[in-house]
């Protein structure tokens, strides 16, 4: 998830300092032909850092183009991800070359057991392909998938290694192949309530062609989603034994990242009323929620502790993230309470004094407000405790 940078004291670079001038250049650009030219210049530049695997001049960059305000972090920041994800293969002799994108097909998940993740069957893989071909990509592309469903644990956490991802997808991909990875090598999957799990590929087509079927003339983004959901969700269910879903649309890799970012957190409010209706058998309007502001050097995210009826002692909790661009002006309160009483939770209680960002000492759990606005620990009773996991989103 992208959340606000701070800012940090880096030695500036060359390779750092022809980022900023290219970036700034690009974000006082008048035209839409001067806007190429430094599009390619700074694509060339950030390509190279890429492949050189130097991570540290791009945050650099950006920290201080952050720093500094303006178009130039929007920028450089999207031109950062375009090329992490995105390239162009040429062929050999006059053809046009192929366009690569890597992309990943987001699924929200909840259950009352741990959410899988890991290694995809070779079956279950092929019905895949055949879902997304039918319904997501354009009729003449080529595409590969990771025989992998990934956890957010298990993404790409930087942008070389996002490049080195869709490299190796990519050369797959351009034969019609998917890319079989070695799970044994993957991060371990923390267990939550409710979660996200991503397909990730790469799709080809010849440069200039559409990728997704929405780009067609007959094509449309909501019956691309409406038939994904429906038919891909199928085949999918098949990797989330006794879970509730709710498949994303397939995009670009950063973009259907953020989607899924923005997506989880209502739908963690939604799944956390269905457990505790399901699990302690009452209705949502038995529930109270509380709703409360947490911050570190500035506000980090709302934290929401859920009580039964009147009583003090918060059951249950759930942490709404800020994303990129929110602060204490956005009216995160209300989008909150909205879904909770979309829910069926009538009584919900908004406190507006500072809370700090803490954790319990003991598991690294969240404290959650109470009615008395008092970080405390979440606790189910007794009984229901025993088959859940321990750490709630």
């Amino acid at each position: 998830m992208k959340r606000t940078r701070f800012s940090r004291r880096t030695k500036q670079t060359p390779d750092t300092e022809e980022l900023i001038r290219l970036a700034t250049q690009l974000s006082l650009s008048g035209s839409r032909l001067e806007d190429t030219f430094w599009e390619r210049r700074l694509s060339v530049t950030i390509d190279r850092l890429l492949r050189n695997q130097d991570e540290a001049a791009l945050n650099a960059a950006l920290d201080h183009l952050y720093g500094v305000g303006g178009r130039a972090y929007d920028e450089l920041a999207d031109m950062v991800e375009n090329c992490a994800e995105a390239y162009h293969h040429a062929l050999a002799g006059a053809g046009a070359g192929q366009d690569v994108l890597l992309f990943a097909a987001p699924v929200l998940a909840w259950s009352r057991y741990a959410i899988p993740s890991g290694s995809i069957v070779p079956e279950v893989l092929t019905n895949l392909r055949v879902q997304l071909q039918a319904h997501v990509f354009a009729a003449d592309v080529r595409f590969g998938l990771a025989d992998y469903f990934f956890s957010p644990d298990q993404l790409p956490q930087s942008y070389c290694e996002t490049a080195a991802l869709t490299e190796k997808l990519g050369k797959t991909a351009l034969h019609g192949r998917d890319l079989k990875l070695d799970a044994s090598q993957m991060a371990e999957t923390m267990n939550f309530l409710s979660d996200t799990r991503y397909l990730i590929g790469v799709v080809c087509v010849s440069a200039g062609g559409p990728l997704f079927r929405w780009q067609e003339e007959d094509g449309s983004r909501n019956e691309a989603l409406k038939q994904w959901r429906a038919q891909g969700g199928e085949v999918l269910r098949a990797l989330l034994p006794a879970c509730a879903t709710e498949p994303l649309l397939p995009q670009s890799f950063h973009a259907a990242i953020r989607e899924a970012d923005r997506a989880s957190r209502p739908y963690s409010l939604r799944s956390a009323v269905a457990f505790l209706q399901t699990t302690l058998n009452m209705p949502a309007t038995n529930l109270r929620a509380v709703v409360a502001p947490y911050y570190d050097r500035q506000i980090e995210e709302y934290r929401i502790g859920f009580t039964l009826g009147e009583t003090a002692e918060v059951v249950h909790g759930v942490v709404w993230p800020l994303l990129e661009n929110e602060d204490e002006a956005a009216e995160l309160p209300g989008q909150i309470e909205t879904v909770l009483r979309d829910a069926g939770v009538r009584e919900v209680l908004v406190l507006d004094h500072r809370f700090p960002l803490e954790y319990c000492d003991d598991c690294g759990a969240p404290l959650y407000p109470n009615p008395e606005g008092e970080p405390v620990h979440a606790e189910l009773p007794e009984q229901e405790e025993e088959s859940m996991p321990r750490h709630l989103h």
